[in-house]
């Protein structure tokens, strides 16, 4: 009965008043405080910068207060000047705030190398199927008499045999010597 008539006291409803002005002012200036440091409602619109070129996006990202950070791409697009925007995060026309990181891909000088799989002494479907799936691609077939028919006997790059196994540029042609059945 004496906590009963306690929280009914003069004394605790003022000390509950004096906590809940204290309190409310301590939310109110919080409030305050976090909009103006957090910037709350000052968007920026990120620019689409994709086919830029370094000096390009420097310039307009630091126009709009925006630093950016490049991803390093493995990936070549031969429809993309060198060294241009393949891909940005966040997407163009998205809402950020200043001093926003934008990650920049950016587009390698060309392919990647590859390694020249060993496809001699298989069939030309297979060997086909083994330098697609390698990221090269198919140039001349030619034949040569041999016993085996549609057996890869050699590759050619550029004109020289190609030894499996070394490294050479993603998306080179690779020419096939195929025995044709004649033991000629």
């Amino acid at each position: 009965m004496n906590l009963l008539k306690y929280f009914f006291s003069k004394y605790f409803l003022k000390q509950l008043c004096t906590a809940s002005v204290v309190i409310g002012f301590l939310i109110f200036f919080l409030f305050i405080f976090l909009n103006l440091n957090t910037n709350h409602n000052n968007h920026i619109i990120v620019p689409d910068l994709i086919g830029f070129q370094i000096q390009e996006f420097e310039e307009v990202l630091s126009e709009r207060k925006l630093t950016y950070e490049i991803v390093d791409s493995t990936f070549y697009n031969p429809d993309f000047p060198k060294h241009s925007v393949l891909e940005q995060m966040p997407l163009a026309n998205s809402k950020v705030k200043k001093n926003r990181k934008i990650y920049l891909t950016i587009n390698p000088n060309n392919y990647g190398n590859v390694v020249i799989p060993n496809v001699i002494q298989t069939t030309k479907r297979s060997a086909i199927s083994a330098l697609v799936a390698s990221g090269l691609e198919l140039g001349d077939v030619s034949y040569i008499n041999n016993i085996g028919r549609d057996m890869v006997i050699e590759l050619l790059y550029k004109g020289e045999v190609a030894v499996p196994g070394i490294m050479i540029p993603k998306k080179s042609k690779i020419d096939l010597v195929l025995g044709n059945g004649n033991n000629n």
